[in-house]
């Protein structure tokens, strides 16, 4: 195990409460934005909280991920689903090395030669 993802859950709520009570305004921002989607519930929970672990990979983000991974799980998110929604994630990051790798050599390319 890389890391107590259960521990870290509990840690990282005690932060976001401190954080919370020293910017209530921007806790209640990020909580309307984080809510938003439910209002429609057009993909449902499952599929947002997939959208959401997929996103928390691209975006390299710990709390994200143990967060969602939890919401996954209690919305009936499978173990296959998740990977599935990872590989996604997986997939389009090398798409976007590949996309930025032709910009550089584009760069390269309009560089003025001597």
């Amino acid at each position: 195990m890389m890391l107590d993802w259960n521990g870290y859950r509990t840690q990282l709520a005690a932060g976001v409460k401190e954080v919370g009570q020293l910017s209530p305004d921007t806790v209640r921002g990020y909580m309307a934005l984080s809510a938003a989607g439910q209002k429609t519930d057009l993909l449902g929970a499952k599929v947002r909280e997939l959208i959401a672990l997929a996103v928390a990979v691209t975006t390299r983000c710990d709390g994200c991920i143990t967060v969602h991974t939890e919401a996954a799980i209690k919305h009936g998110a499978t173990k296959e689903e998740i990977a599935e929604a990872l590989g996604v994630a997986i997939a389009l990051n090398a798409g976007t090395a590949l996309v930025y790798s032709a910009r550089v050599m584009d760069a390269f390319n309009e560089y003025p030669r001597t």
